[in-house]
């Protein structure tokens, strides 16, 4: 099992990662930390492992995520690899229990994913923690099963595998589809995934195996950009959607109302909001949360 680990900037976070992944249960495991060409101590915090079991490699300039996971492909041996980011952490168990479902099943299961328990700011706003609470903002949609008809699901955002921390894929099909596409600065776990469905079905394992911890994220203005190359990427399976009846289109939008709504910025948010799909009442906590969020957000600028 190769793990792969991009990195940049994050020696007090690293650590974490590189933990979990040497403690798992699964033996025989590689872990590829690959250094986007960071400023800070990262060097000093990884080359302090004394387990041979750790390969540690520099980026002389900065690349991006997808080129540094593809740096980590290019020498991984395992039978299988496996995405984790430098600020997340796995149980024990996790590999483990990815490779023994995989390996239950037939061939054309090729990779695996798992529960996931979403960690929040510990200095957040009480106000917004509160209606996070009470709406449920955090309820995750995840646990579908499949082929090439789960990649309807994650184009209309109603699969969320995060899969940057998540997945287990065999190597021959990360090989097969030539790794990550570097063009890609965000939406790039979810566009390597969508491949890997034309290749073969995922696997869920339906217990919390994910720690994942807050890091910031994108702006709304990086989103929007990063997600108009993602549309205009599956062109063809948007178009065959909204042939359908599906509104592949709408839904980003939605989507993106609610990111600048979360920035206080509520002329954008209530822009994309007109244009995108009308909230169903699953989408309507997220929205309140958002507008909650944004306000916060605008009062302590």
């Amino acid at each position: 099992m190769s793990v792969i680990i991009p990195t940049y900037n994050r020696a007090d976070d690293i650590p974490r990662a590189i933990d979990s992944a040497l403690d798992q249960t699964l033996s025989d495991v590689e872990v590829i930390v690959v250094d986007d060409a960071s400023t800070d101590d990262t060097a000093s915090v990884v080359t302090a492992y004394d387990d041979p079991r750790v390969n540690y490699l520099v980026h002389e300039t900065n690349q991006g995520g997808s080129a540094a996971r593809n740096t980590g492909i290019e020498v991984a041996t395992g039978d299988y690899v496996a995405l984790l980011d430098s600020d997340d952490e796995w149980a024990q168990t996790k590999l483990e229990r990815q490779v023994e479902t995989l390996e239950r099943r037939s061939d054309e299961w090729v990779a695996a994913y798992c529960g996931t328990v979403i960690l929040d700011d510990a200095d957040a706003n009480p106000l917004v923690e509160r209606v996070k609470s009470v709406l449920g903002t955090h309820d995750s949609r995840e646990g579908a099963e499949g082929g090439e008809e789960l990649i309807k699901e994650i184009l209309m955002e109603n699969l969320h595998t995060s899969a940057g921390s998540t997945l287990v894929v065999e190597s021959e099909v990360v090989e097969r589809i030539g790794g990550f596409d570097e063009s890609f600065d965000r939406y790039q776990d979810t566009e390597f995934l969508i491949r890997v469905l034309k290749e073969g079905k995922l696997a869920y394992v339906d217990e919390p195996l994910l720690r994942r911890y807050p890091s910031g994220g994108p702006s709304a203005d990086a989103v929007r950009r990063a997600n108009a190359h993602f549309l205009k990427t599956f062109a063809e399976e948007v178009v065959e959607l909204e042939t359908r009846g599906y509104d592949v289109t709408g839904t980003h939008q939605y989507a993106l109302a609610a990111q600048y709504l979360r920035e206080g910025r509520f002329d954008a948010g209530l822009a994309y909001l007109r244009a995108g799909s009308t909230p169903g009442p699953a989408q309507l906590p997220g929205l309140v949360y958002s507008v909650v969020r944004g306000v916060q957000n605008r009062v302590s600028a």
